[in-house]
Parts: structure tokens; C-alpha cells; sequence
């Protein structure tokens, strides 16, 4: 379940990710199976060859991509969510959710 972030970031995130562009999008989440990570980051684009090419700067293979129609998408947890968010330059998701990252 998704946490911290409101209704137009998400609407953007879809729409970029929609537009074929790399849509970054961090939220708060809890899952028992990760119970040291307090946040995700999402990395959509709907064309998952886009996709797959851009994650493979940063280390990321293509076969963990989550395949979840509209929306293919990396799951980044950790020091790979802040180092790919740093990268990329969304700072201010650094700052709102992985402060205890940096």
C-alpha cells in the first residue's frame, strides 16, 4: 500500500510513464518482507524495451521488471533507489522519503 504521495503525482507519474518517458514516482510502504525499507520507488514506462534499456544504466536487469499492465515497472529499494533518484535528479523525493538513506 502506497503512502505520502496525492492524487496528481500519481496522475503524472501514469501520464509520463503513458508518454513512453521513465516516470519515477516514491511513496511510503511497508511489506513484512522488506522490514528495513520505509519506502519504494517506482520506475514505469509503458514501453517495456524503453524501460529495460534505461534500467540497464544503472544495473538493472530487465527480467525484474514487474509486468503489470498499463504500467511495467522496477521496484528500487535502498542505496539503488537513492543512487538511481540522485542520478536522475529527483532530490525531492530523496528528501520527502528516504531521508534515512542518504
Amino acid at each position: 500500500m502506497a503512502f505520502g504521495i496525492n492524487k496528481r503525482e500519481l496522475e503524472n507519474w501514469k501520464q509520463q510513464a503513458q508518454n513512453e518517458e521513465v516516470a519515477l514516482i516514491t511513496h511510503f510502504w511497508y511489506d513484512p518482507k522488506f522490514p528495513h525499507y520505509h519506502s519504494v520507488t517506482k520506475a514505469a514506462n509503458s514501453n517495456v524495451n524503453k524501460l529495460a534499456e534505461w534500467g540497464l544504466q544503472y544495473g538493472l536487469k530487465p527480467e525484474w521488471i514487474h509486468h503489470r499492465d498499463p504500467f511495467p515497472h522496477f521496484d528500487l529499494l535502498g542505496e539503488k533507489q537513492v543512487q538511481v533518484l540522485k542520478a536522475e535528479g529527483e532530490y525531492s523525493q530523496i528528501e520527502r522519503f528516504c531521508s534515512n538513506l542518504k
